[in-house]
């Protein structure tokens, strides 16, 4: 193997760990009870704890974002691990039976609140100045106090998503890969005549 690619892979190794040790030591900053819609009504940031003193919220651009849903097909799959340490749900500007309906479609099992653009993204976003940018939050309860411990952006070639790392292994990145909602492709011939067949 590339010397200088170890070397590289251990800098990010030590890096990453360094940066670990940095949040857990972030106090965070205080924050409101926001409310958030769901289908089953609305549900306040507080409530999405559930019994544990924290919480990963996933912000996600919508159904409309081919990049957001890779994150979070690929959190899905960390989902029951996840979990067991803090509780995870995810956000998005879409009203909450569209969330549903594209969840059940990508086969995710968050549960799902809509900040429909409202106070929550417009104070709690990721990146200054944009409202509709994925990435994650963790919040933690003090008794009734919630705080903002740390926050990231998702982007290709970050730390969270790790198709792109194996993707990179082959040279690839995000000049030369687009996700996509779905891979299948047409045969030129159909078995079953492909009558009324939707792509």
């Amino acid at each position: 193997m590339n010397a200088e690619i170890q070397e590289i892979e251990m800098q990010i190794f030590e890096l990453s760990s360094k940066l670990v040790e940095l949040r857990k030591a972030e106090k965070g900053e205080e924050v409101p009870d926001y409310t958030l819609a769901t289908e089953a009504g609305e549900v306040s940031l507080g409530n999405l704890f559930g019994d544990k003193d924290q919480l990963l919220l996933i912000h996600n651009m919508g159904q409309g974002c081919r990049y957001c849903t890779v994150w979070a097909d690929g959190l899905n799959g960390f989902l029951p691990h996840l979990e067991s340490a803090m509780s995870v749900a995810l956000v998005s500007k879409d009203d909450p039976a569209t969330q549903r309906r594209f969840a059940n479609s990508r086969g995710w099992r968050f549960r799902l609140a809509s900040h429909g653009g409202g106070d929550y993204i417009k104070e709690q976003t990721v990146m200054a100045d944009h409202t509709n940018v994925p990435g994650a939050v963790v919040y933690e309860r003090d008794g009734d106090v919630i705080r903002r411990k740390n926050a990231c952006v998702f982007g290709p070639g970050d730390l969270y998503c790790s198709l792109w790392h194996v993707l990179g292994m082959a040279g690839l990145d995000g000049s030369t890969f687009t996700p996509q909602f779905n891979y299948w492709k047409r045969p030129e011939v159909m078995d079953d005549g492909g009558e009324n067949l939707i792509d």
